[in-house]
């Protein structure tokens, strides 16, 4: 198995942790372990209870049933626990796709979401997000690339790294497309709950038996370096997810299986907090986008906390995030990591003093190469 390299972590491994201001990241700002005791009641006699067994494939119980309450009508035997929702990826990929398989998956869009199936000899073709029409999905042209090889569908709404989503219409509309083929759908809701003026969409597995939704502490609730995800799926897709596990993580930890089940059941308290934050400094983006919009252009997000801007006047625009990033100290993702040349991704679920620092920075070098 040869994996092309991931150019976004490739990215973020450079400069995550050698800049001083992120505006590039696509989650909102992490919580602190004082913060998790006071906004979960998290105590210390909960965290001493802990005894360092091994935990069981698909999760703690507590884990799986909290999980399953809050997104799968309270049937945690669809849920598995995983190391973020990048496991999830790599165990559906690997467990039902074979060389010779059609996948069709969005974009542009995080890597793994077709790496992986490349990697595997799956034949992959791009239903892509046209910039003109403001990022909205066409499902008619998803029908022209749907034919009887198709194996599997991936898409992710609301959008990463553009911030689109669908309607519940065009959403029925798609898991319609895909049950014509009884094609497995890869639902990606790492962002579902973070929406503006709009209600959640609901996970289409409840619609269709052959959906695997995959979820995330990682983005609105302020917990990336926990690292957990979940899977939701029949029992008898997650049973074929089990025997590749065992060769690869076997299963996550009793301590982070206790912050991450105290997490859920006080997600809305996490999400809350955040969303606030980035709901505000979106208001601060588009203001700069309106004072700057001769140099750079956008379709505000849906959804998340990343707008993926246009910067006509920059030739080059992975060179201007390197000399951002070197010279001014702020992180910017490059269209390049998602095979969009010409955009960068800019993230706003930051710290609010911070992320107005970092437009201002950017501001400077935009006017500094437009002259």
């Amino acid at each position: 198995m040869e994996i092309a390299p991931a150019l976004l972590e490739h990215w973020m491994r450079r400069y995550y942790f050698d800049t001083e201001i992120d505006i590039g990241s696509s989650g909102v700002e992490s919580f602190s372990m004082s913060e998790l005791h006071r906004l979960l009641g998290l105590s210390r006699d909960d965290l001493d209870q802990i005894v360092f067994d091994d935990s069981r494939t698909l999760g703690a119980p507590g884990l799986r049933a909290a999980i399953g309450d809050r997104w799968a009508n309270g049937d945690s035997s669809r849920v598995m626990a995983t190391h973020g929702s990048s496991e999830g990826i790599f165990l559906a990929m690997n467990a039902l796709l074979r060389p010779g398989d059609e996948v069709i998956t969005v974009s542009p869009s995080y890597q793994q979401l077709f790496a992986i199936a490349e990697s595997n000899g799956c034949k992959v073709k791009f239903w892509n997000l046209d910039f003109k029409r403001g990022f909205v999905p066409d499902v008619e042209r998803l029908k022209r690339l749907v034919t009887g090889r198709t194996r599997m569908l991936v898409v992710n709404f609301p959008h990463n790294p553009t911030g689109t989503s669908l309607t519940p219409e065009l959403q029925k509309e798609l898991v319609d497309v895909v049950a014509e083929t009884e094609s497995y759908l890869l639902w990606d809701g790492a962002f579902t709950e973070m929406t503006y003026g709009r209600p959640p969409l609901p996970d289409p597995g409840v619609w269709y038996d052959r959906t695997i939704t995959l979820g995330t502490l990682s983005k609105g609730y302020g917990l990336p370096g926990l690292r957990v995800g979940w899977l939701l799926a029949s029992p008898e897709i997650l049973e074929r997810l089990v025997g590749i596990r065992d060769y690869l993580t076997l299963h996550l930890s009793p301590l982070i299986e206790l912050i991450a089940e105290r997490a859920v059941r006080n997600a809305d308290v996490l999400l809350r907090v955040r969303m606030e934050q980035a709901g505000a400094n979106l208001s601060t983006l588009a203001a700069w986008v309106e004072r700057l919009r001769e140099l750079v252009d956008w379709t505000p997000p849906q959804g998340g906390v990343c707008a993926f801007l246009r910067m006509p006047g920059v030739g080059d625009v992975e060179a201007f995030c390197h000399r951002l990033a070197r010279e001014y100290r702020v992180l910017l993702v490059p269209g390049t990591c998602f095979n969009q040349p010409g955009f960068a991704r800019l993230g706003f679920g930051g710290p609010s003093p911070k992320f107005e620092e970092g437009l201002t920075r950017l501001s400077d070098l935009l006017v500094k190469v437009s002259r």
